[in-house]
């Protein structure tokens, strides 16, 4: 083997190889170096952008005073709603309101017939009672004033009345009272029979 060959063999492969580098380096390499950016925020942009959160931040109190009114008005409509944490709860104060005011009005309601509870629209629910009673006509006339005088949103959504011939005019009712109450409690699940 001739030392002269070898070198120049040697040598051409180094220049390959050097010529390989270069071109990795310079061509494909190339485009993952970093390249300098110039600020995009200048002082004017900031100073803009300032004031766009000076009068976002001016509107926080003008919308607080809106919140806090809707608020206000939102508990004034729903004063009406049985203050009650599930339905058997709710139907139990329908229960004792028309016991009490059929009391006042000499008028002895018993037991229930049927209750239930169910969604009222998309954001309340309804709770619903029905008694059966017998009293005389003027009693029920005065049941019913009585039960229209009461602060919570109630509603009688049935009533049937059979007279008979008694002639004192005692007449027999069955009366179904409905209440409003929060979406939660008319979502709960049914875990056994009413009250």
């Amino acid at each position: 083997m001739n030392l002269g060959n070898l070198d120049r063999k040697t040598a051409i492969l180094g220049g390959v190889a050097l010529a390989t580098i270069l071109l990795l380096r310079f061509v494909v390499l190339a485009d993952r170096d970093p390249a300098v950016v110039g600020a995009s925020n200048s002082v004017p942009m900031a100073e803009k952008r300032l004031q766009r959160l000076r009068q976002i931040a001016g509107t926080v109190p003008g919308k607080e005073a809106v919140l806090k009114q809707a608020a206000a008005e939102l508990d004034a409509r729903e004063k009406g709603i049985l203050k009650a944490e599930t339905g058997a709860q709710a139907q139990a104060q329908l229960q004792e309101l028309l016991h009490a005011v059929g009391a006042g009005n000499g008028i002895d309601i018993r037991g229930v017939e049927d209750s239930t509870v169910k969604p009222l629209g998309t954001d309340y629910g309804q709770v619903t009672v029905t008694v059966r009673f017998t009293c005389l006509i003027e009693q029920l006339v005065n049941l019913l004033a009585a039960l229209a005088n009461e602060p919570q949103a109630l509603s009688t959504s049935d009533i049937q009345i059979t007279g008979g011939p008694d002639k004192n005019k005692v007449i027999q009712v069955r009366l179904s009272l409905s209440g409003v109450v929060t979406k939660k409690i008319a979502q709960e699940k049914k875990t056994g029979g009413g009250l």
